[in-house]
């Protein structure tokens, strides 16, 4: 019977410029530096598993998925090598893969984290790789996300700890992955607020690193099958060191890396049963399509994350659910459906009696929040309709003045939506002093959202430019601006362009 080229090897394959007979090398090379030196590849081979999606045996999947890593600069699985778990290769699959079964999940995460790790130390940035769009990603998880999640296939039995079908086919530590007890979840969920904590802070370049090797770690403890509530509570423990992994690989620009590791968190998230946990993670990749000046594909993942997030989510959680929906219509200019959706948002705070504790992973999402994202709507519907600026303005005071002391990047953002709709509103005077006071700390953040945004800022500091005020407030920016971006500054605009708006 023949067989179907494997489409995503052959596109990888292309990207990568090799020959058939280099790759063929290449891999023989790698597998003896990884312990396998009896592996003997030649062109025929490579060729077979791209035309007729032939499947190597182990070791060569992992072994393809180190070389593709490190070629690309960015995270290639197994999986999006054409190497499906159940022995078929080449076929079209959902975006990415998914939805992925049940028990491939701690898989999934485990090889994921474990090839960001490799590129990390190699100072691999991952920019060859696309985002997939939002549409494709709701459409492939939709009816994964509102089935019940069935804890029986998260892992291999207890009492035989190893799955050796899949173990070695996706290099799990051995060595690393063993049963824990109820004090080991209890450290690693206050691990999981000290990341957060300093994440908030000082942006998310420093401890990305530290979370996605936690995240690993967790990864191997998933292959155990443990109790049913400390399952649960270890895949919480995944969900929220994947939602922080994401959103500290998007405020570095590793926009694709983040993207996978929100549809990782929200798998965890179901597989522990949390729902609003996992609508939750589907909207930061939302937030992330905003920012990257796509909303429609933002609001196509809001819609999922809306309806998969289901009646147990709290009216706070439906809140910010709410404001991410708003900034995306704003960012369309739909100005009407924006603040039809943010009356909703508040009602929905104020509806929040507190009688039932927020998650953990509510509890950044305050009054103070709640204004700044009024606030970052209402200046990015001010760019089509500048009468918004002034309650912009309004909002993000309030936000400033509710905010938390460490909360260092969100008043970064609060001043420059300040300045911006200052700006937008012809009070330059204002805007100048804004936007020094977010210079004064900007510095010391290691987000390049917070630059994104500044840019932003920069650019609608042209029409002030005769200003004398203001051009030094123009050289200033480009004075503190990193090196590599300085370059793009010019007389009106940054250069990450006009279609983000943030």
């Amino acid at each position: 019977m023949d067989r179907e080229p494997n489409t995503r090897l052959a596109d990888l394959f292309g990207l990568a410029g090799w020959s058939k007979g280099e790759l063929a090398r290449l891999v023989n090379r790698q597998a003896a530096a990884m312990g396998h030196p009896q592996l003997a590849t030649d062109t025929s081979r490579v060729r077979r598993w791209i035309d007729t999606g032939e499947t190597p045996r182990d070791p060569v999947p992992k072994v393809l998925a180190a070389l593709f890593t490190e070629r690309l600069g960015r995270v290639v699985t197994i999986e999006d090598l054409g190497f499906g778990r159940s022995g078929r290769a080449g076929r079209k699959q959902a975006t990415d893969g998914l939805p992925w079964p049940p028990e491939r999940t701690a898989a999934v995460l485990t090889e994921f984290t474990g090839m960001d790790l490799m590129l990390n130390r190699r100072g691999l940035v991952g920019a060859g790789a696309a985002l997939a769009a939002g549409s494709a990603l709701s459409s492939a998880m939709h009816d994964w996300l509102h089935t019940d999640p069935a804890l029986a296939a998260d892992a291999p039995r207890f009492d035989d700890p190893f799955d050796y079908n899949s173990i070695d086919q996706i290099g799990y530590d051995r060595y690393e992955a063993a049963p824990v007890g109820s004090q080991e979840i209890d450290a690693l969920e206050r691990s999981v607020e000290v990341f957060r904590a300093w994440d908030a802070a000082r942006g998310g370049g420093l401890q990305r690193k530290a979370v996605v090797g936690q995240l690993n770690e967790v990864g191997g403890m998933l292959a155990y099958r443990h109790p049913e509530h400390l399952q649960r509570r270890l895949w919480g423990v995944a969900a929220n060191l994947a939602v922080l992994a994401g959103w500290m690989s998007h405020d570095v620009g590793l926009e694709p890396t983040a993207q996978k590791y929100f549809v990782i968190a929200a798998h965890a998230a179901r597989e522990g049963g949390d729902r609003p946990r996992a609508g939750e993670a589907l909207s930061r990749a939302a937030r992330q399509m905003v920012h990257l000046g796509r909303p429609d594909d933002a609001l196509d993942l809001m819609k999922l994350a809306k309806s998969g997030s289901g009646a147990e989510t709290l009216p706070r959680t439906r809140a910010m659910l709410c404001t991410i929906e708003a900034w995306a219509q704003a960012s369309k200019g739909q100005g009407q459906a924006m603040r039809r959706t943010l009356g909703e948002a508040e009602e929905l705070f104020v509806a929040d009696r507190g009688d039932v504790p927020p998650p953990s992973w509510m509890q950044m999402f305050d009054a103070a929040d709640l204004h700044g994202m009024q606030a970052l709507a209402f200046r990015t519907l001010a760019e089509h309709d500048p009468r918004a600026a002034k309650i912009a303005q309004a909002h993000a005071k309030q936000a400033l003045r509710l905010r938390d002391n460490g909360r260092q990047r969100s008043q970064i953002f609060d001043y420059l939506s300040l300045a911006s709709a200052c700006f937008i509103g012809n009070d330059p005077e204002q805007a100048d002093r804004y936007a020094r006071l977010a210079l004064v700390s900007i510095k010391e953040n290691s987000s390049h959202r917070t630059w994104d945004r500044l840019r932003e800022m920069y650019r609608l500091t042209g029409r002030y430019a005769n200003y004398a005020t203001i051009q030094d407030l123009r050289e200033e920016i480009q004075r503190v601006m990193p090196k590599a971006k300085n370059k793009g500054l010019g007389p009106g605009i940054g250069p990450v362009g006009s279609n983000l708006r943030v």
